[in-house]
């Protein structure tokens, strides 16, 4: 039995589009230089707050960037219902989560920055709720890479960490996954390139979703 944890924003969904148009929208409105599609791919994966923080050289969140955190979840909801911004599966995804999902000796899981509602939209909108039986948000748990995320799936499944993959396109992910003892797995495809996945502790290395497969076992 394995348990395995997605993240979502860079590694199911290509959110990038949607999240640095509502980021955009914020900085904005609180007079701040529009920041770069970089620098948004950059945050994909911390809780927003910190990663509001952090595209502005903070240290850490304070008043201003929890006060433009709330002003982007304010916003989040009207950006993603122009179908200029939706959150498409990346291709590849939904084969993956079809093939797995059934299996009686794996346990599937998301682990992600994103909102409890944001998660909870993405899993309904592609029908992978019936497959996810367990999850941590920013809602629930310190920002990535504290541990926490992980640690809390194990406990609730009763899986050990070392039975664990975590599945993430973040430097976070990895360093999550290494500070909770599980393995980490990068996926190519999403917001980090592959010499920082490596750098971040990732055990392999993926190309394209179908990669997991084996890997996975």
């Amino acid at each position: 039995m394995k348990l395995v944890l997605f993240d979502c924003d860079g590694t199911l969904v290509d959110s990038a589009a949607l999240i640095h148009e509502t980021m955009r929208r914020t900085f904005a409105q609180f007079g701040k230089p529009e920041p770069t599609v970089e620098a948004t791919k950059s945050i994909i994966g911390l809780t927003l707050d910190i990663a509001i923080a952090s595209m502005q050289g903070k240290p850490h969140a304070d008043d201003e960037a929890v006060e433009m955190m709330a002003y982007y979840k304010s916003l989040f909801a009207t950006v993603r219902a122009d179908l200029d911004y939706r959150e498409p599966l990346f291709e590849g995804i939904r084969e993956v989560i079809d093939t797995i999902g059934p299996r009686e000796d794996l346990l599937l899981g998301a682990v992600t920055g994103k909102s409890r509602r944001g998660l909870n939209s993405v899993l309904d909108t592609h029908d992978f709720r019936k497959w996810f039986i367990v999850s941590r948000t920013a809602d629930d748990c310190p920002s990535k890479p504290h541990p926490a995320m992980v640690s809390e799936c194990c406990d609730e499944t009763g899986m050990r960490p070392e039975d664990t993959l975590v599945i993430g396109d973040a430097i976070y992910d990895m360093q999550m996954a290494k500070a909770a003892g599980a393995t980490a797995i990068g996926v190519a495809w999403g917001y980090a390139s592959i010499a920082e996945l490596k750098a971040a502790g990732a055990d392999v290395i993926v190309n394209h979703p179908r990669e997991l497969l084996s890997h996975i076992g």
